[in-house]
C-alpha cells in the first residue's frame, strides 16, 4: 500500500483517481452540536481530553513542523544518482531474467531482483512526491516527481516479462520448484501464491497485451466525470441570508452544508444539486461507461460479475460484501434513532437532507500538536509498551509534516511504502478535535506500516486497502475511548458522543449504503438493462430514503436529493467505498479485544500488523478474531451505536430537552 490519504470514507468530494503514490479517500464530514450552557461549555471542552500529566518524551507545548527527508535521500545528488543507476539496472534484470527463469535457483534470484527494483523504483517515487508535496509550486520538484513516474513506468513495463514467463512454467512445475527451494518456499511464497491462485483469470500473452492496450481507453469514462465535475461545470453563486455569497463549488458545498443558519442550508441544497442536474445525462452516461468498461475486464478474465472480479483481486469472499449489506440493513432502525435524537437536539420536528451535515454547537476544543499527541499516544496504551514506544519514537523524529503553509499539498496522507526508512506523514494540524483525530488515525497507518517493514520483506510488507483503513480505524476507536475516560461534564461527553456517532453514520451506514447501489446499478447492467441518469437518480433516491428512514418520517429527502450519485467518485472505483464500512466494523471489534486487557487479543492484533501482505488480508483478519463474512463483527458495531445512543439520551433527558 504505497499511501493513504485520510479517509472514513466516500463523502463525495471530486478528486482525482488512484494515481501514483496515494490511495485516495475522503475526510469524513463532522457535525457539531449546539451550545448547552453558552460561555461554560467553551471553556469545558477546552480540557476535555488530553491527559493533564505529559506524556513521557513528547513536549505538551510542541508546535506543527516539518518532516526530515534526508533519511532516503541525504540531498537530490544522492537521488540523482539513484536515478540514473536504476535506469540502467532494470536493463540488466532484463538481459538476465527474461527466459531464464526455469530453474528454481535461477528464479528465486530474479525474484530478489525484480524486488529490489520495485523497492528502489517505491524509493525514489515516494520521495519526489513527498518532495512535490512540501510545496506544489516548486517547478523543479514538479519536475522530479515527474522524472520518477516516468521511471517508474519504465520499470513496470521492462519487468512486464516477469508474471508472464512464471505462469508459463506451469502451476505444476512452479509448485516443485517451490519444493525443491527454501527462498522460493518462504520469501516469495506469497507472491507465487498470489500468481497462481489468479492464474485462471490470465489470459494468453497476446490477449494480455491487447488488454494492455486497452488500458488508456477504459479510462475514459472515469477521466470525462472528473473533467466534467472540476473544469466545465459553472457553479452558481448564492446570497446568504446576511448578504454574503457564495460559490457553490465542490469546496463551497462542503463549506455551505454546515451553516448555522437553516435557511442557508437550503438554499445551498437547492442551488447546488440543480447544477448537477443540469448535467443527469451526461453524468448518467459516463457513469454506464465505466460499468460497462468494469463488466468488460470482468468477462474478459473469465469472471460471473464485475463485483467477484474485484474481489478477487485481495481473495475476498463474495459473503464479506453480502454480509455487510445485509447487516447494515438490519442495523437502520439504530441508524434512525440516532437521525431522531439529532433532529430532537437541533430543535426541528423532522430532519431534512440539508440538516445531516448541520452544526449543533459553534464550539470545538482546541489543542497543541503537542497535546493531541499525548492524547493519541496514551489512547492507544492497550496496545502495548512496544507499540506506544514506537509511537512516540516516530512522533519524536521528524516522520511528519503537521505545518500549514503556502503551496502545501492539502489533506492528509500516510506514505508507508519507502522501504527500509520509515513511514512518513503528512496532515495539516490547526488545533481543533478533526485534527487529534486525523493525527491518531494517520499515525495508525503509519504503525501498521511501520511493523509490516520491520518483520516483512518488501514484497511481503504492502498490505491490501481491504486491510488499510482498519488500524487507523483502531487508532480513531482508541481515541474516542480515552477521551471519554477523561472527560469530566456532560458537555464533554456530549461532545465526543456525537463525533463517535456521527462517525459511525458516515463511515458505516453510508458506504454500505453506496456499495449496495453499485451492486445494484452493476447486477442490472449485467442482466441486459440500458441505463440513463435519470435511472440512476430514481434508483439512488429509492436507497437513501430507505436508509435515512423517508417513509418512517426521520429524514424527509426531497426528489432533488437523488442525484448525490453523481457527485461521488468513488463509483469509478470499482467497488471500493465497502472496505471503509467493513474496515469500521473490523476496528470496532479489534478494539473491543484489545481494551480487554488480554495479552492475547492485544497479541493477535499486533500480529496483524506485522503480518503486513504476507497472507491473503481476509485470512489475516480472521486469525486475528474478525470474520467479515460473519454478522458478528456488525452487529458488534449496531450495538456499540445503541450504547453511545443511550448514554447521549440519558444527558439530553437530563437537561429536559
Amino acid at each position: 500500500m504505497d499511501g493513504h490519504q485520510r479517509a472514513a470514507g466516500a463523502d463525495g468530494s471530486v478528486m482525482q483517481l488512484m494515481h501514483s503514490v496515494y490511495s485516495l479517500g475522503l475526510v469524513r464530514a463532522r457535525g457539531y452540536w449546539r451550545i448547552w450552557a453558552f460561555g461554560a461549555l467553551l471553556m469545558t471542552l477546552a480540557a476535555c481530553s488530553p491527559d493533564p500529566e505529559p506524556v513521557a518524551g513528547i513536549p505538551a507545548d510542541r508546535a506543527p513542523g516539518r518532516w526530515d527527508l534526508t533519511a532516503i535521500y541525504a540531498d537530490e545528488a544522492a537521488y540523482e544518482a539513484d536515478a540514473r543507476r536504476l535506469a540502467e539496472d532494470q536493463t540488466r534484470f532484463a538481459d538476465s531474467c527474461a527466459g531464464q527463469m526455469t530453474q528454481a535457483r535461477r528464479l528465486a534470484d530474479c525474484l530478489a531482483q525484480y524486488a529490489g527494483l520495485m523497492e528502489r523504483v517505491s524509493r525514489l517515487a515516494g520521495y519526489a512526491q513527498l518532495r512535490y508535496d512540501e510545496d506544489t509550486t516548486n517547478t523543479e520538484a514538479l519536475a522530479r516527481k515527474q522524472q520518477a513516474e516516468a521511471l517508474q513506468a519504465a520499470v513496470e513495463e521492462t519487468t512486464s516479462f516477469l508474471e508472464p514467463e512464471i505462469l508459463d512454467l506451469g502451476v505444476d512445475r512452479i509448485r516443485s520448484m517451490m519444493r525443491s527451494n527454501d527462498i522460493l518456499s518462504g520469501a516469495y511464497r506469497r507472491f507465487l501464491d498470489e500468481r497462481l491462485r489468479l492464474a485462471a483469470h490470465t489470459l494468453p500473452a497476446a490477449e494480455e497485451r491487447l488488454l494492455a492496450m486497452t488500458a488508456a481507453l477504459g479510462e475514459t469514462p472515469a477521466n470525462i466525470y472528473v473533467a466534467l465535475t472540476n473544469a466545465d461545470m459553472p457553479w452558481p453563486t448564492i446570497t446568504l441570508h446576511d448578504g454574503r455569497t457564495l460559490r457553490l463549488d465542490q469546496t463551497g458545498y462542503q463549506r455551505g452544508r454546515q451553516f448555522a443558519d437553516r435557511g442557508d442550508r437550503e438554499r445551498v441544497f437547492q442551488a447546488f444539486w440543480n447544477a448537477f442536474s443540469g448535467y443527469e445525462q451526461t453524468l448518467g452516461v459516463a457513469l454506464y461507461g465505466q460499468l460497462q468498461r468494469d463488466r468488460m475486464l470482468a468477462r474478459a478474465r473469465r469472471y460471473d460479475s464485475s463485483l467477484a472480479a474485484s474481489l478477487d483481486r485481495d481473495g475476498i469472499p463474495l459473503a464479506v460484501y453480502e454480509t455487510l449489506i445485509e447487516e447494515a440493513e438490519k442495523g437502520l432502525p439504530t441508524l434512525h434513532r440516532y437521525l431522531r435524537l439529532r433532529a430532537r437536539l437541533m430543535g426541528v420536528e423532522q430532519l431534512k437532507a440539508y440538516d445531516l451535515y448541520a452544526p449543533v454547537t459553534q464550539a470545538s476544543p482546541q489543542f497543541t500538536l503537542g497535546e493531541a499527541e499525548q492524547a493519541v499516544v496514551a489512547a492507544t496504551a492497550p496496545l502495548g509498551a512496544d507499540y506506544v514506544q514506537a509511537l512516540t519514537h516516530g512522533l519524536n523524529m521528524s516522520w511528519m509534516d503537521s505545518e500549514s503553509r503556502p503551496g502545501k499539498r492539502s489533506g492528509a496522507y500516510m506514505m508507508g511504502s519507502i522501504y527500509g526508512v520509515h513511514p512518513y506523514v503528512m496532515m495539516h494540524f490547526n488545533g481543533d478535535f478533526d485534527s487529534m483525530s486525523t493525527l491518531a488515525h494517520e499515525w495508525g497507518h503509519a504503525m501498521h506500516s511501520h511493523l509490516a517493514n520491520r518483520h516483512q520483506n518488501f514484497l511481503n510488507a504492502q498490505y491490501a486497502i481491504f486491510l488499510a483503513e482498519v488500524a487507523s480505524t483502531v487508532n480513531e476507536r482508541l481515541l474516542i475511548d480515552h477521551l471519554l475516560e477523561q472527560a469530566g461534564s456532560d458537555d464533554e461527553r456530549l461532545f465526543i458522543l456525537n463525533e463517535a456517532l456521527e462517525s459511525l453514520r458516515g463511515t458505516f451506514f453510508r458506504q454500505a449504503m453506496f456499495a449496495a447501489f453499485e451492486r445494484d446499478v452493476h447486477g442490472r447492467l449485467a442482466n441486459g438493462e440500458a441505463l440513463t441518469g435519470a435511472d440512476f437518480s430514481r434508483l439512488y433516491l429509492a436507497l437513501v430514503r430507505r436508509y435515512l428512514g423517508h417513509d418512517e418520517g426521520v429524514v424527509d429527502i426531497a426528489p432533488a436529493y437523488g442525484i448525490e450519485w453523481a457527485y461521488i467518485p468513488h463509483f469509478y472505483y470499482n467497488f471500493y467505498v465497502y472496505q471503509y464500512a467493513t474496515s469500521i466494523a473490523a476496528a470496532n471489534l479489534l478494539a473491543d479485544q484489545v481494551n480487554t486487557g488480554e495479552r492475547a487479543a492485544q497479541q493477535r492484533y499486533l500480529a496483524l500488523l506485522r503480518a503486513g501482505g504476507a497472507d491473503n488480508p481476509y485470512r489475516l483478519l480472521k486469525d486475528a478474531g474478525v470474520d467479515l463474512a460473519t454478522p458478528a463483527p456488525y452487529r458488534s458495531l449496531i450495538r456499540r451505536m445503541d450504547r453511545l445512543l443511550d448514554e447521549m439520551e440519558a444527558i439530553v433527558a437530563r437537561r429536559g430537552l
